[in-house]
């Protein structure tokens, strides 16, 4: 950018504090989730990795202040993420073929 650099504002004390409520209520979920046992395997390993994508993007969005920083390290997490999630959808696969 040329001239005056623009940045969102920082957040406030409140601000980290809500996002640590939101982390909490969602691993209280993930927890919940993992102990119905009705739940079809399909469903329960689906919602846990939607969770835990959830608290990996706030996380790194909020408290690694990813949220104020250059994109380019926004796609560096994302890359990884999508890296990530795509390993253990093979490692998944694999132990459903040969499990």
């Amino acid at each position: 950018m040329t001239g005056a650099t623009r940045h969102a504002a920082h957040p406030t004390p409140r601000d980290y504090w809500l996002i640590f409520v939101i982390l909490v209520v969602v691993t209280a979920a993930e927890v919940a989730i993992a102990y119905i046992e009705f739940l079809p395997r399909g469903v329960l390993v689906t919602s846990l990795i939607v969770l835990a994508v959830v608290k990996f993007a706030l996380v790194a969005l909020w408290y690694m202040h990813l949220r104020f920083d250059r994109p380019l390290y926004r796609r560096f997490f994302l890359v990884g993420l999508i890296g990530a999630l795509s390993l253990y959808g093979v490692v998944l696969a694999t132990f459903a073929v040969f499990g």
